[in-house]
């Protein structure tokens, strides 16, 4: 087994007494966040293979794996697209002294994989400190991307000190209230939500956000594969370091009449796939620097590592769904 290959081995028990700290916090008991998604509960299939990780439920047809990774002649009805997360433009530390060129390649592979993206989402971190110049910078970055749209969404990083107005200036044009919006592609529905504005520890919604998930999902017909994009997660990955969204309940009971849903976070800087019922969640890795695995350290601090592991522990994701499938086809690759 690589080092790498630890970033996906199930999570041995530690601190029983953390578990049950609480019985409830932020409105949600802490039995209600362990029965949404158990701590690390399910088991997680991955296939690793020339440096790239593929992480999928397998069609019989296979045409879910072919959807990702670009080996199918790529129809109208084929979609596909990149998840990148956790730039933190910006950053200077140990950790990662040079993140800037660490996003460039992470640019400069999303233009390498064979295809052209429908979209590329960024899911959150974009910058570090949330200052002017570093979003500016991101923003000139991306627009080197190999594809017909960008897409965004705030991490807390994107908002110090000032409510993310600096990001919505640079990035909120079309969205509605602090930055959600939602759109449809190839039969698709994605929704972008925002949950790093109102954070005391875990990450939260609000009700004028979930009522517009609510109306934004009454007309669609419960056979439409739906998408969710969320820089926190919206499920119970390890909610004593705040990786958890406090009312996310609420708009998980919104999509269980879906028969497909995606959810796709950032936040974690590390791989991890949990699924429940109809709904798959998927933490993205990092274009910048590892995080500790949950419990694995006091808090979760930028981790230095060797040199020549750096890379093995940033990344990209590709997304791929073809109509008529059931399942997304999810695939990360490795920077290296």
């Amino acid at each position: 087994m690589t080092d790498y290959d630890d970033y996906y081995d199930s999570h041995d028990s530690h601190d029983g007494a953390q578990a049950h700290e609480a019985d409830r916090e932020h409105g949600m008991t802490r039995r209600q966040l362990m029965r949404h998604a158990g701590w690390f509960g399910g088991a997680v299939v991955l296939t690793v293979a020339g440096g790239e990780v593929i992480s999928h439920i397998a069609d019989p047809r296979g045409s879910t794996a072919e959807a990702a990774t670009g080996t199918d002649d790529a129809g109208s009805g084929t979609l596909r697209f990149v998840q990148v997360s956790d730039s933190h433009i910006g950053f200077q530390g140990p950790a990662n002294t040079d993140v800037a060129g660490s996003f460039t390649e992470a640019v400069n592979q999303v233009n390498s994989l064979g295809f052209r993206p429908d979209f590329v989402m960024h899911s959150g971190d974009l910058t570090h400190l949330s200052m002017a110049g570093q979003f500016d910078q991101v923003k000139h970055m991306m627009s080197g991307l190999k594809t017909d749209r960008v897409f965004t969404v705030p991490g807390e990083h994107d908002s110090i000190g000032d409510a993310g107005r600096a990001y919505r200036r640079t990035f909120g044009t079309g969205t509605l209230g602090d930055g959600w919006y939602s759109f449809d592609t190839h039969g698709v529905h994605f929704i972008a939500l925002v949950n790093t504005l109102s954070l005391e520890k875990l990450g939260h919604l609000g009700n004028s956000q979930i009522d517009f998930v609510r109306k934004d999902l009454a007309g669609l017909s419960s056979d439409t594969p739906v998408v969710v994009f969320s820089h926190i997660p919206l499920f119970a990955m390890y909610p004593q370091w705040g990786w958890s969204t406090d009312d996310a309940l609420k708009v998980i009971a919104l999509l269980r009449r879906f028969s497909s849903v995606t959810c796709l976070n950032g936040h974690v800087h590390q791989l991890f796939t949990k699924t429940e019922g109809n709904i798959t969640f998927h933490s993205a890795t990092t274009t910048a620097y590892p995080l500790p695995r949950p419990g694995r350290a006091p808090a979760p601090t930028p981790q230095v590592v060797p040199a020549r592991q750096l890379k093995d522990a940033l990344g990209i994701r590709s997304v791929g769904y073809r109509q008529g499938d059931r399942e997304l086809a999810i695939k990360d690759q490795r920077l290296a």
